[in-house]
């Protein structure tokens, strides 16, 4: 009987001991988040692009702030010049008449609070998609989806190469960097594997030709994500800063890059 009532005075002092405690957690002044990817899809005119701009927010806020009011153009080379006009109070920046060009530079200029944003990139072409692979025996468990999207890279040039693998399994695109140095002239591909993709089940697929920098810059990126390694309360090593610089006030710099792209793009339906 003593054992009994030992233990019930233990259940209840779990139970009646549990406390609430707030955290009084210190909220930087917001950055401008930037993010400026101009894809051209093979064989679409790529004249449609759009330019996202938000806010950092607190950690545990649900809502992203959009970026509204500010002012946002692209120029080309030539002195072309694109302005992107804001749907609503989105953040979400639109031009339908956007011309594409292979290995031509481009500006992107953001005003937004007073202050002016400023950036530069080379659009870079990409190869086809020659094929897809696929396992639905993969991974440790031997019962995972694996695709293989192969490519056949350029001889005698440096190329890099930005994967999305896209489903509803998960929510979150899959996202990859590959280089060429050690693959130079052969024929490679971007991987993807999927515990609980089924037969039926579709995955977009698009390999963007990207710059050495933004190579470097994704790179660092995806392996301080929580896939590698890392998590939301641990203090990450650097702030991975992109090609975007306030010219008005540099220490208030921005997060995000402004990249351009050609992408080739297909659609798989699992076997």
């Amino acid at each position: 009987m003593r054992t009994y009532l030992f233990i019930l005075s233990v259940l209840l002092l779990q139970t009646s001991c549990e406390d609430i405690i707030d955290l009084d957690l210190n909220d930087a002044e917001p950055r401008l988040v930037i993010e400026a990817s101009i894809n051209w899809i093979k064989g679409t005119s790529g004249k449609n692009q759009f330019v996202k701009l938000s806010l950092t927010a607190p950690y545990f806020d649900s809502a992203i702030p959009p970026a509204s009011g500010a002012i946002v153009i692209i120029t080309d080379q030539n002195n072309r010049i694109y302005n992107f006009v804001e749907e609503g109070t989105t953040g979400i920046y639109k031009n339908s008449r956007f011309i594409p060009n292979i290995n031509h530079t481009y500006s992107l200029e953001i005003t937004y609070n007073n202050e002016v944003y400023y950036a530069t990139e080379t659009l870079k072409s990409v190869v086809p998609i020659d094929s897809v692979g696929q396992t639905l025996t993969g991974g440790f468990s031997g019962e995972d989806a694996e695709l293989k999207a192969y490519y056949t890279d350029p001889a005698d040039e440096t190329n890099f190469y930005f994967f999305e693998f896209i489903s509803d399994i998960p929510a979150i695109p899959s996202l990859s960097v590959y280089e060429d140095r050690y693959n130079n002239g052969n024929q490679i591909f971007g991987y993807y594997s999927e515990e609980d993709l089924d037969v039926g089940d579709q995955v977009i697929i698009r390999n963007h030709g990207i710059s050495e920098r933004f190579y470097n810059y994704m790179f660092i990126l995806l392996q301080q994500n929580s896939n590698a390694g890392g998590g939301p309360f641990e203090i990450q090593p650097t702030v991975v800063k992109g090609n975007c610089v306030n010219q008005t006030n540099p220490e208030n710099f921005p997060l995000g890059y402004f990249r351009l792209s050609e992408v080739a793009e297909l659609i798989y339906t699992v076997q």
